[in-house]
């Protein structure tokens, strides 16, 4: 009898974590597909295996590699997709479901668990003072990544979802330009014309040379001036984070004649020329930026929020000496502001002083109370501890390094001979059959050469596991 209410008892417990497991994993509120980069090298050495077997009038079989080349992997890359449902961010698809089934390895992250959020932007196209970007966003903890690549809706609603509950120590600059001002376009577009901004014919031709300071007419202006600036800041930033730049600088002009010392202000102005800087390649446009960021950095006087994000641009920026000064004055408002402190590691790492690292990391671990960020500071912390103590693991590590730095020449380079060999095999084929045969033979020796440098990249890129003491 007892027996019996135990299993009862067991049977009863599993329905009830099935239900709040399934409660818990919810349904999907934003997704978005995951990067077709590796879908369609696989897709391209198929091919190439494809027309190695044509040449051998193995033709039945080359048409079935073609087949899966281009329409089974095309449908596997279309079904892969990155899932949050409020709670944890995971891929979702068939070759996850495999990936599980056989591995038993669950590629899932719950949202307090993330660690580092970082944003890279691309410019795809410039077009006078607008250019395109592409933005890739790297989600991390727990030893567990996802990529997340801009493409439409679809981004722009996942970031909307999940960013605001991602603790904001998580998120680099961009991801918090993201996360605040990214809007659809086409809404963007109607609140521009209701600002009544310039077109962007007429800002062609305007003056880009704006000089911040004066005096403040914050004193003078009235409530509405006031509301109305801070909507132009608003509007700035979403059309530079969108990449309408000559709009942003608009709009950011505006609203600084009505508040010309406001400290958020004259950083977001300054990331705008920043972002001019970097797709006109002009040194005076980013001298000017760094001009601007000294002067908000002045201006933010106690603001432990604004001066780190300061100094993170400050190393965009390429100036590592105003960084520290930006990081350093917020530790010494806030000795636990955790980003200055990652910010002052990253600094020592540059210039190579690990004991530095150490004691930056082992504060930020000290300061913040947010598991995850505690767990990665500590983790960094132990890292670079066990590279200045043990010798031998230090020259593990920088022999790991290296080796990953020439595998990733040696992969560059197999991957521009194979594409050029190619070109020779299809041309010189159509005058001589020789040629042909030894185009095809070096793309499939370079061919290898990539696959087993891409293996040998995956495995160096992961950090040694330190040995254990004997």
């Amino acid at each position: 009898m007892n027996e019996t209410k135990h299993f009862e008892s067991l049977s009863v417990l599993a329905k009830v974590t099935d239900e709040q497991a399934d409660k818990r994993k919810g349904p999907s509120i934003a997704s978005v597909r995951v990067s077709a980069g590796p879908y369609l090298a696989v897709a391209s050495v198929i091919t190439f295996s494809s027309a190695l077997l044509l040449r051998s009038h193995n033709d039945a079989e080359a048409l079935v590699l073609i087949a899966i080349a281009w329409i089974f992997v095309p449908l596997l890359a279309l079904t892969d997709r990155i899932v949050f449902d409020g709670v944890r961010i995971r891929r979702h698809g068939p070759i996850p479901l495999l990936l599980q089934l056989f591995t038993r390895y669950k590629n899932q992250l719950l949202i307090e668990d993330i660690e580092i959020v970082e944003t890279h932007a691309v410019r795809t196209l410039r077009r006078g003072g607008s250019v395109r970007y592409r933005y890739s966003t790297q989600v991390s903890g727990k030893g567990k990544e996802f990529g997340i690549a801009s493409g439409g809706k679809s981004y722009r609603k996942l970031v909307r979802e999940m960013f605001p509950l991602i603790h904001q120590d998580k998120l680099d600059n961009r991801s918090r330009d993201l996360r605040d001002y990214l809007s659809e376009p086409k809404a963007l577009s109607k609140k521009a014309q209701l600002s009544q901004l310039a077109s962007t014919d007429v800002l062609d031709f305007a003056t880009t040379d704006f000089r911040l300071g004066g005096k403040s007419k914050e004193t003078t202006a009235t409530a509405q001036d006031l509301e109305r600036a801070h909507l132009l800041r608003r509007l700035g930033n979403e059309l530079r984070v969108i990449g309408r730049l000559r709009e942003a600088g608009e709009a950011y002009r505006r609203a600084l004649i009505v508040t010309p010392r406001n400290a958020w202000l004259i950083y977001d102005f300054a990331r705008l020329l920043r972002s001019q800087a970097s797709a006109r390649g002009d040194a005076k446009l980013l001298s000017r930026a760094k001009a601007a960021l000294r002067l908000a950095s002045l201006r933010a006087e106690n603001d432990i929020v604004l001066l780190p994000l300061i100094g993170e641009s400050f190393i965009e920026c390429g100036d590592t000496r105003l960084a520290r000064k930006a990081f350093q004055k917020s530790i010494e408002i806030d000795h636990g502001n955790y980003k200055a402190s990652l910010g002052l590691a990253d600094l020592a790492l540059r210039e190579g002083k690990l004991a530095h690292v150490i004691h930056h990391y082992q504060a930020a671990a000290r300061v913040n109370s947010e598991a995850a960020l505690v767990r990665y500071a500590r983790r960094e912390s132990d890292y670079y501890m066990l590279l200045n103590d043990d010798d031998d693991y230090l020259s593990t590590e920088l022999r790991r390094i290296s080796w990953l730095q020439n595998v990733t020449r040696v992969r560059r380079l197999a991957s521009r001979v194979t594409n050029a060999s190619i070109l020779v095999a299809l041309a010189g084929g159509l005058l001589d059959p020789f040629a042909g045969s030894i185009g095809w033979s070096i793309a499939s020796s370079a061919l290898v050469i990539w696959l087993l440098t891409v293996a040998a990249t995956r495995v160096l890129f992961a950090r040694t596991k330190p040995q254990p003491a004997t």
